[in-house]
C-alpha cells in the first residue's frame, strides 16, 4: 500500500522543473515521487517533441520505480502543468481511508505487437500486478493512466522487412490502435470485460467502455508506463476520487453530477482527468461536426479544446488533464472522467 498526496504545478515550458522546488517546499523529495503526469504544449500528434523533452528532463531525476506520462496538446484554455503523485505515508488525524497509487512498466513491446492482443495482455498483467501490490480491488480503483508507444515510419518499415503486417501504415492512425489496446488491457484487469470480449472489441466486433482508463500514445517510449490510483482503508489521508463517463463532448450533466458528489462531502476539487474524442459518427446530438474532416487541425486537437473549455470552466482554471483520443475510454464520442478531491479536516469533536 502506498498512500499519496497530489501536487499540481504550472509549467512554463516542457523542460520546466520548477515543480521540484514546490515538492521540496512541501517537505518531500524526488525519491518520494511515484509518477509525474503532465500536459505539454505540443500538438499531441506523432511528431510532438514537447512530450519527448519533458520525459528527457524528468526521468533522470526520478527513482527507478517512478513513471512519467506526458500528454501533448494544451489547445484553447488548457494550461501546461504537471501532476506529481507523491508517496505520503503519514496518517492524517480524523481519516480512516485515503488515496493510494502505484506505478509500473510493461515489458518493451515489439513494434509488431503494438495495437495487438500482446499489448492488451501486457497492460492487463501490469495493472493486475499493481492492484495486488496496493492490496486493492478493481472496485476500489478510480483511474488507470497509461502512456503507450506508437508506430513510427522506421518501425513500420522494420515490421514489413521482417515479413509482418503493422496494425496501421499511418503513424497517426497507429496512436489510436495503441490507445485502444491499452484501454482494453485496463478493462480486463478491472474486470469490466474478459479477455475474449476485449479481443473482439479490439477487432471492432464488440463494444467495451471503461470509465477509469486514460491512455495516450507517444514516440518517446517503447514500453507502457502505468499508474493506478485507488482508495484504500489502509491509508489515512484527505484525498478521494470519483469517476464516471461523459456521453459526448457537451455532456455537462455527467460532470456536474460527479462534482455534486464532491460538494456533498464539502470537498475541494484538486484535479480532473478526462478523455475526449471527436464523435466517430460525425455528429454531436444530431448536428454535424467537422472535427474529422478538418485537413488543417487533427481531430484530437479539436476534441481537447472543446472538452478542455468545459472542464476548465467547472474547475475554475485551465490546469486540467484532458487527453485526446478516447478509444474504449468512455462511450464513442465521449470519454472517461475522474475527479480527485480533498476532504476538509474533521472537527476534533467529530474525530474517532
Amino acid at each position: 500500500m502506498t498512500a499519496v498526496s497530489l501536487l499540481t504545478v504550472p509549467a512554463s515550458d516542457p523542460g520546466d522543473l520548477s515543480a521540484l522546488d514546490v515538492l521540496d517546499r512541501s517537505g518531500r523529495a524526488p525519491e518520494d515521487l511515484i509518477a509525474v503526469i503532465g500536459k505539454t504544449e505540443g500538438n499531441g500528434c506523432v511528431n510532438d517533441f514537447s512530450r519527448t523533452l519533458a520525459s528527457a528532463v524528468w526521468e533522470p531525476r526520478l527513482p527507478a520505480t517512478a513513471v512519467t506520462v506526458f500528454s501533448g496538446g494544451t489547445e484553447g484554455v488548457l494550461s501546461p502543468h504537471v501532476n506529481l503523485f507523491v508517496r505520503d505515508d503519514r496518517r492524517h488525524p480524523g481519516f480512516d481511508r485515503g488515496l493510494v497509487a502505484a506505478a509500473g512498466r510493461t515489458r518493451v513491446l515489439d513494434p509488431g505487437e503494438i495495437g495487438r492482443a500482446a499489448q492488451v495482455d501486457a497492460v492487463a498483467e501490469t495493472v493486475a500486478k499493481l492492484l495486488a501490490d496496493l492490496g486493492v480491488r478493481a472496485a476500489d480503483t478510480h483511474l488507470v493512466v497509461v502512456k503507450c508507444p506508437l508506430l513510427t515510419s522506421d518501425k513500420i518499415t522494420a515490421i514489413r522487412a521482417a515479413g509482418g503486417v503493422p496494425v496501421a501504415t499511418d503513424t497517426y492512425e497507429s496512436m489510436g490502435h495503441s490507445r485502444a489496446a491499452s484501454a482494453l488491457g485496463i478493462a480486463v484487469a478491472l474486470e469490466e470485460c474478459d479477455r475474449p470480449h476485449a479481443l473482439r472489441a479490439l477487432s471492432g466486433e464488440a463494444g467495451v467502455s471503461s470509465a477509469r482508463a486514460s491512455t495516450s500514445a507517444g514516440a518517446e517510449l517503447d514500453d507502457c508506463h502505468v499508474l493506478v490510483v485507488a482508495e484504500s482503508d489502509s491509508a489515512a489521508n484527505p484525498l478521494r476520487a470519483v469517476h464516471g463517463e461523459m456521453r459526448d463532448a457537451l455532456d455537462l450533466a455527467s460532470v456536474t453530477a460527479l462534482l455534486d458528489r464532491v460538494r456533498a462531502e464539502n470537498g475541494t476539487v484538486r484535479q480532473i482527468f478526462a478523455k475526449a474524442e471527436a464523435d466517430p459518427a460525425g455528429t454531436v446530438r444530431g448536428l454535424r461536426h467537422t472535427m474529422l474532416t478538418d485537413s488543417d487541425v487533427n481531430a484530437t486537437r479539436h476534441a481537447r479544446a472543446a472538452v478542455g473549455g468545459l472542464l476548465s470552466a467547472l474547475k475554475g482554471d485551465g490546469a486540467v488533464y484532458v487527453s485526446g483520443g478516447a478509444e474504449h475510454q468512455g462511450p464513442p464520442g465521449g470519454g472517461s472522467v475522474t475527479v480527485i478531491y480533498e476532504l476538509p479536516t474533521p472537527a476534533r469533536s467529530d474525530r474517532p
